[in-house]
């Protein structure tokens, strides 16, 4: 890692408090549904995970304001969002990687990833030791109420956006959600049909810790 890079990293970790241009998604759409798993045990780790003090979603606003966008597209067709994760403190990746290494903490295989040993989770792109999410302007999220073939945070080829084994209706339903997430500059991770990052990204090597409360 050079040096440039180390900076970026210790600044973001260190960042106490969240800056000025981080803002509550609920502020500037009140028709998105925020179902905060992480600050609940529901999730692929089986607990509240740390950092996570509030059910909030926080982005940087430049993506806020773009997912408002898409939000206003999607209600025009009585349709809206259900997110799941916005920003993530460094401190909660931190707790992902501290329970991908515990080989005794399985409670959740049968839900989240029943096909993939925990073992290979991070060789497979599902658990990192950075996430864009720590950046602010990544989040994973659904349209309310449509089928899209596997639950969100489900660590598995099912999940990737184009999987060809889903049925015509669960593909539709994933182009459209991809579709109007592009349209106002989000790109998809392809293992992750939930997973959207804003391609003009304003800290794409800050990685910040600051609790979501």
């Amino acid at each position: 890692m050079n040096l440039l890079l180390i900076s970026m990293v210790v600044f973001g970790s260190a960042q106490a408090e969240r800056p000025s241009d981080f803002v509550d998604i609920k502020s500037l759409s009140s028709g998105v549904v925020v179902e905060a798993r992480y600050f609940e045990e529901d999730n692929f780790v089986g607990a509240v995970v740390d950092g996570y003090l509030a059910p909030k979603c926080f982005l940087v606003e430049s993506a806020a304001r773009a997912l408002a966008r898409v939000e206003a597209d999607l209600e025009k067709l009585g349709l809206r969002l259900r997110i799941y994760d916005c920003y993530r403190p460094q401190r909660a990746v931190d707790h992902f990687v501290r329970w991908a290494k515990d080989p005794t903490l399985t409670k959740t295989k049968s839900k989240y990833y029943p096909n993939v040993p925990k073992s290979k989770l991070f060789k497979r792109g599902y658990i990192a030791s950075r996430s864009g999410h720590s950046r602010g302007a990544t989040v994973d999220l659904t349209i309310d109420g449509l089928d899209m073939g596997t639950g969100w945070d489900y660590l598995d080829p099912l999940s990737h956006t184009a999987n060809p084994k889903m049925t015509l209706q669960i593909r539709a339903n994933r182009l459209l959600l991809k579709t109007a997430m592009g349209k106002h500059g989000f790109r998809n991770y392809s293992k992750e049909w939930w997973h959207y990052s804003l391609r003009k990204e304003p800290y794409p090597k800050t990685f910040f810790n600051f609790p979501v409360q």
